[in-house]
């Protein structure tokens, strides 16, 4: 890329941490405001239902605010009056309403079946009358999980074993035609209608496809400071071919600014506001779900770091752990906990510890802080560390 700036390798990943929330202090009494300003500047929060330690989307408020009181996520989220709503928008998530319009024209993919969303619509269109009736059950029943739908029989073997009235809904709200009114305690999703559920101003009339992916692209570039083609293209889970073209608008706009940075083997692009502090010191325990960490080959070109979900890995083939999250010490990932909340016992389980080539001498000390910090917020009493991993012991006596 001749005759754009070139950054170093350091200066990005500053540039990426600023973006992400960790160039500022946490506050000293986090409150709703903190949680709003969290997710306005993430633009996107991941969901995820595995709750070994806590359901993924109350970790990145974690990471940034510290202890925040977590019924506040809930409330905004899934009370009478969400700030959030939720949609496919990087997998499943939770994004400000406002953003909502901004993917009108993914469920209109979803409807037309354009690309992935071939099999919702092929089950949309051979389900007619089975959809119409769902969609009449809860208008005239109000919002339902799709265990409490009258119609459709439990299913076996494709899509999970759903029932029919499940991929039912799950279809309709990939295509906006429903959307999640509440979550219950079990995280069971409950539908209902988008004009009772939804805010008015959400409803309205959307901006055209192109004006809208350029707005999300601005998001993305806002949220991730400096990035890749790739690295933008992934954030929402765009196309290839329009988000070349989106890009070369928002260049041509000024809005992105075209660099290159050391070490990087593709251009980047850097976004007009972007922050360049001089120095990161935040510590942080980040979900392996973390906006920041998600897209792992951007992961690895900020840290040096290969982060890998070995959930879906079998047990004795795992390197790390089942769920295992990074610790993001300063500028650097330093060193990596498989972690387990044991609610019984009232223990957050270090099931191993892991230093990073990064790691140094202050790196026990200031995981151990961490991780009390954590298990205070979840409810838990004390933090035990298992005897694997190389920094296992070091971390005990940290703790002790």
């Amino acid at each position: 890329m001749t005759g754009v700036e070139e950054i170093s390798a350091r200066e990005a990943r500053r540039i990426a941490l600023a973006a992400q929330g960790f160039a500022e202090r946490r506050p000293a009494a986090p409150g709703k405001r903190h949680l709003l300003k969290v997710i306005e500047r993430l633009g996107v929060v991941q969901i995820d239902s595995v709750n070994v330690v806590s359901r993924t989307h109350y970790l990145p408020m974690f990471s940034r605010l510290g202890a925040y009181p977590r019924p506040l996520l809930e409330e905004i989220a899934w009370g009478k009056r969400p700030a959030l709503v939720e949609y496919w928008a990087h997998e499943a998530s939770l994004l400000p309403a406002a953003t909502h319009r901004l993917l009108r024209w993914r469920m209109d993919d979803a409807r037309a079946g354009v690309g992935v969303w071939k099999g919702v619509a092929r089950f949309l269109r051979s389900h007619g009358d089975f959809i119409d009736k769902c969609l009449a059950e809860i208008e005239t029943r109000g919002p339902m999980p799709a265990s409490e739908l009258s119609l459709g029989a439990k299913g076996a073997g494709s899509w999970w074993g759903w029932s029919e009235g499940k991929r039912a809904l799950e279809c309709l709200f990939w295509v906006g035609d429903l959307t999640t009114a509440t979550r219950r305690g079990t995280f069971e999703r409950v539908y209902g209608l988008p004009e009772k559920v939804l805010a008015r101003d959400i409803l309205a009339e959307p901006p055209p496809r192109e004006e809208a992916q350029r707005e999300l692209l601005r998001i993305a570039a806002q949220a991730q400071g400096v990035a890749t083609e790739r690295d933008l293209r992934d954030y929402f889970r765009m196309g290839v071919a329009e988000t070349k073209a989106r890009i070369a608008e928002l260049v041509e706009a000024g809005d992105l600014v075209p660099v290159k940075v050391k070490g990087w083997d593709n251009g980047a692009y850097l976004h007009a506001d972007a922050r360049r502090p001089r120095k990161i010191t935040a510590n942080a325990l980040l979900s392996p779900f973390d906006n920041l960490i998600w897209f792992r080959e951007r992961t690895e070109r900020l840290f040096g770091t290969k982060v890998r979900l070995e959930i879906y890995t079998p047990a004795h083939k795992r390197v790390h752990g089942y769920y295992v999250l990074p610790f993001l010490q300063g500028e650097a990932i330093t060193a990596r906990v498989d972690l387990k909340a044991e609610r019984k016992k009232g223990v957050l389980m270090v099931q191993a510890a892991h230093a990073e080539p990064s790691a140094n001498a202050a790196t026990p000390g200031l995981l151990a802080a961490e991780l009390k910090l954590m298990a205070g917020w979840l409810g838990l009493d004390r933090v035990e560390v298992a005897p694997r991993g190389d920094l296992a012991e070091a971390l005990a006596a940290a703790l002790s």
